[in-house]
């Protein structure tokens, strides 16, 4: 009943506004409280800018056992290089016999078995060869003009082979070497002094020569029926750029845009998106149609974590989901494990179920970050099962981020690229490297070929096999 008191009903109007005030800075500190313990395991921070008072990483109990490998695993011998690799032999034969003395005779016979071996790999003192070019004069007995021959263009156009072209960008691209520390190395291991200018001039060649396996990579990745996306901040100097990577089972292309968006997306996968599409739950991928996502379980559990971390109303559903994501994960192992596809769809079925209930009561959570995670969830609900009936398709969104790992390793190192050419050969060299990785094809030999081809105007090498 409302107070007849006019000092009565003031009092009680002032009482509300401020528990409506105070309401409002609680939830603005749970807020500022939530952004001050971000970590690792509930956010997309990386481990390495984890706060001091964010909990410690799990650890693995000891085990007891003796480092090194273990009884049981298969062994990682020394490989002996074939016969060809081989630049001298050294033998040794025994000059009599260990039990009666007998003389021995130098020539094996039929009977003797296979000789004992020890490999010793070294370095020559010059590692690489030197080809001088002399064009000679010579000077007329009858008239005394001297003429000189020609130095052939194509021998003057390079100073470095395509082999040590190939091994410096290799250096560069894959070991992510400095421009000064390939100088340094080159110079100092190799015994040939280089410029900076001349590291630079290589790359992009090598740039040049690997822009069709570029495209045949991005046609693949275009057309394949199921891929994995993502994408990482790059640099292009000093401005932000966005390096996008998208990966099959058997290819990964990356191209480097000016947009996180709906345009940079495009730029990887066209305009016309085909297949399958796993990532994250960043806002580009909403214009995909939900049947054709899989959302990422990985990203999935660290939200579920920040919800517990924050307390409060929406403490009970992230409790809920951290549930859920330990059990899929379990049915998932014991699937790859050797199980069969229809048992996984029936083990989760009613993980599925119970999912589908708890969100939709967490969608009118009291907690606003909570009820929204509730409702986005439910929103694309089909796209947290994709993996139950696609084959080839997993829970997660690891198989692109692995692939990315090299590359923000290499832009912490490097800052990013200072140029467009730059960028192109980022683009170019990581796709070319982690697409050889996938197929185990050796890379340095892909690189020697499509620089040697690019040189003599013949046809690239195929980055992607026929079949």
């Amino acid at each position: 009943m409302e107070p007849q008191c006019p000092g009565c009903r003031k009092r009680d109007g002032r009482i509300a506004r401020l528990e409506q005030r105070v309401a409002e800075l609680e939830a603005l500190v749970r807020e500022l409280l939530a952004r001050l313990n971000q970590n690792a395991s509930n956010s997309s921070l990386p481990p390495s800018a984890n706060p001091p008072q964010a909990p410690p990483p799990v650890r693995k109990q000891p085990s007891g056992r003796k480092p090194g490998g273990q009884p049981g695993h298969t062994a990682h011998l020394r490989q002996r290089l074939p016969a060809e690799r081989v630049t001298d032999t050294v033998h040794y034969r025994p000059p009599a016999c260990a039990a009666c003395q007998h003389d021995l005779p130098h020539e094996p016979s039929a009977d003797d078995p296979q000789p004992l071996w020890h490999q010793v790999v070294e370095l020559p003192e010059f590692p690489v060869q030197v080809i001088e070019h002399q064009a000679h004069g010579r000077r007329c007995p009858d008239c005394g003009h001297i003429t000189w021959a020609k130095i052939p263009d194509a021998s003057r156009a390079h100073s470095c082979g395509p082999r040590l072209t190939a091994s410096l960008s290799y250096l560069s691209g894959v070991l992510h070497v400095s421009k000064r520390g390939i100088e340094e190395y080159t110079e100092t291991v190799l015994g040939v002094p280089i410029a900076l200018g001349t590291v630079s001039n290589l790359e992009r060649e090598v740039s040049v020569a690997l822009a069709a396996a570029h495209v045949e990579a991005q046609q693949a990745v275009q057309q394949a029926e199921a891929k994995n996306v993502d994408e990482t901040g790059w640099k292009r100097a000093g401005r932000k750029r966005w390096l996008w990577g998208a990966a099959t089972a058997t290819a990964a292309c990356f191209v480097i845009t000016t947009s996180r968006g709906a345009a940079g997306l495009a730029e990887l996968l066209g305009k016309k998106i085909r297949g399958i599409i796993s990532s994250d739950r960043w806002s580009v991928y909403q214009q995909l149609k939900v049947g054709l996502r899989q959302l990422c379980w990985a990203h999935l559990k660290r939200d579920f974590q920040k919800l517990v971390d924050r307390g409060g109303a929406g403490q009970e559903y992230g409790e809920l989901g951290l549930a859920a994501v330990q059990i899929l994960f379990h049915e998932w192992h014991l699937f790859r494990g050797g199980g069969s596809r229809p048992e996984l769809q029936r083990q989760l079925a009613p993980l599925r179920e119970a999912m589908r209930n708890w969100l939709g009561q967490g969608a009118h959570c009291a907690d606003t970050k909570a009820a929204a995670l509730c409702r986005n969830l439910l929103a694309v609900e089909p796209a947290l099962w994709t993996f139950l009936y696609k084959p080839g398709m997993e829970p997660t969104n690891n198989h692109i981020e692995r692939l990315l790992r090299s590359a923000v390793l290499w832009r912490k190192n490097a800052f990013g690229c200072h140029s467009d050419d730059g960028c192109r050969f980022v683009e170019r060299i990581l796709t070319v490297v982690q697409t050889l990785r996938l197929q185990k094809r050796p890379v340095l030999e892909f690189l020697y070929q499509s620089v040697s081809a690019h040189r003599s105007g013949q046809p690239a090498p195929s980055l992607i096999p026929l079949g």
